[in-house]
């Protein structure tokens, strides 16, 4: 009893140094909470492992808070002894813990896959699936974030496959979300699209925090943007930004503002950005981010090229390094590109490249390379004349009335067979 007691008062020495001030007394709260895990000279009864489990997690508080993650790995590796006198549930809340704490601290994926990859293994030869399986989960997420698909998309089908047998709807839930994602980043859209209807019909199946309904929302919201189904796409974006709202994480709140204001920008209609940034929640939220979007917003609502160029130069951070911005925002500049060429073009039946890259002051090499995607693509209707370097326009003829009168009389046919052959088999069959 009363080395139950002195192993008390020694955590609780420990525990208000910690709080006073960790940094002055962090060799000594350190080597306090390590010494009560290696001390063996005290039977493990429940009260002593409920210390010993409490020093572990302070533990964890404190290599995260001064940032040592190598610390943080090596801890992972000396509790596992006495995962043996724990209950599953406390060790796997242990293992949660030093996986979150390590995923806090800058520049630690590499550190935080092997950590998992550790753990995943530990519970595959302690026969531990059940821990095992959401070990993984979280592994196939840092697969996809360091953009290692091909390992993400394996284990995470692997692990889609083993879990549908167990119905265990909330792991399946994060599963087909992960997968989701996976399947858009390597620009399989149909199949995100079904893995993400997979995750949303197992969701509806059961209660999911508010924050992974807002992580299923988000990627709906994406995937319509990728359908071109912008106004749904909002609608989802704006459910993801007012659950991260409330919940008070500004980073994925903010990137949901911005995926709010690029749909309004794909459909044009530029005045409800300037109403959605002017909101009163959106206000606290002004920053770089917020100023690249309405940046954008005024170089659309202008049609001019080099506003667009001078906004996606100035906040490239932004706008460039997201991936789902990015995508649509080059759409949208070649978009415009394509509408001021036609217009510069249209009084010519001939005209030379280097006088229209002068008049839309840009390189010669951009325009005649958009000029042969837009033949390709029969936007335009012309060749480019090589030997010259100029562009040769043809003259397009408006479809002739009689082809259009063709078509509907050939489809009136058809559909009077058709009734005539219905007609017939009925009575066939009556006789």
């Amino acid at each position: 009893m009363e080395d139950l007691q002195k192993l008390e008062q020694t955590f609780q020495q420990a525990f208000q140094k910690q709080k006073e001030d960790l940094k002055t007394h962090q060799d000594f709260v350190v080597s306090t909470y390590d010494a009560i895990l290696r001390d063996q000279q005290i039977e493990n009864s429940d009260e002593v492992l409920k210390i010993k489990e409490r020093s572990i997690l302070e533990l964890a508080n404190v290599f995260c808070e001064l940032g040592q993650a190598d610390d943080l790995v090596a801890l992972s590796k000396n509790v596992r002894p006495m995962f043996e006198f724990l209950a599953k549930a406390k060790s796997a809340k242990i293992i949660r813990t030093i996986i979150d704490k390590l995923e806090r601290l800058p520049n630690s994926h590499a550190l935080l896959m092997r950590v998992c990859e550790d753990f995943a293994l530990w519970a595959k030869n302690e026969n531990r699936n059940f821990l095992r399986q959401r070990v993984q989960v979280k592994l196939a997420s840092l697969y996809y974030e360091m953009k290692e698909y091909t390992k993400a998309l394996e284990l995470i089908q692997r692990l889609s496959f083993e879990v549908r047998k167990l119905d265990d709807k909330k792991l399946l839930v994060e599963i087909h979300l992960i997968e989701s994602k996976i399947l858009y980043a390597v620009k399989d859209y149909q199949k995100a699209k079904s893995a993400l209807i997979s995750g949303r019909t197992a969701a509806n199946a059961i209660y999911v925090s508010p924050i992974l309904q807002a992580q299923l929302d988000i990627q709906s919201g994406i995937l319509h943007s990728e359908e071109k189904d912008f106004k749904t796409a909002y609608s989802y974006f704006y459910e993801a930004w007012d659950a991260y709202h409330n919940e008070g994480n500004r980073t994925i709140a903010l990137s949901c503002l911005k995926y709010m204001c690029l749909s309004k920008i794909m459909t044009e209609m530029i005045d409800d950005v300037t109403n959605i940034l002017s909101s009163t929640n959106a206000l606290e939220y002004q920053g770089s981010a917020i100023e690249a979007m309405r940046a954008l917003a005024v170089a659309y609502r202008k049609r001019s090229l080099h506003d667009f160029e001078d906004a996606l130069s100035t906040y490239k951070t932004d706008l460039v390094s997201d991936p789902v911005i990015n995508r649509h925002v080059q759409g949208l500049y070649d978009k415009l590109l394509e509408q001021h060429l036609l217009r510069i073009i249209e009084p010519f039946s001939r005209v030379q490249i280097e006088h229209i890259a002068s008049l839309i002051q840009l390189p010669r090499e951009q325009v005649e390379r958009k000029l042969s995607q837009m033949i390709l693509d029969q936007s335009l209707s012309g060749t480019l004349d090589q030997g010259h370097g100029g562009l040769i326009v043809y003259d397009v003829d408006p479809p002739a009335s009689i082809h259009t009168a063709a078509l509907s009389t050939l489809s009136t046919m058809d559909s009077a067979v058709d009734a005539l052959f219905e007609k017939s088999k009925k009575k066939l069959v009556s006789n």
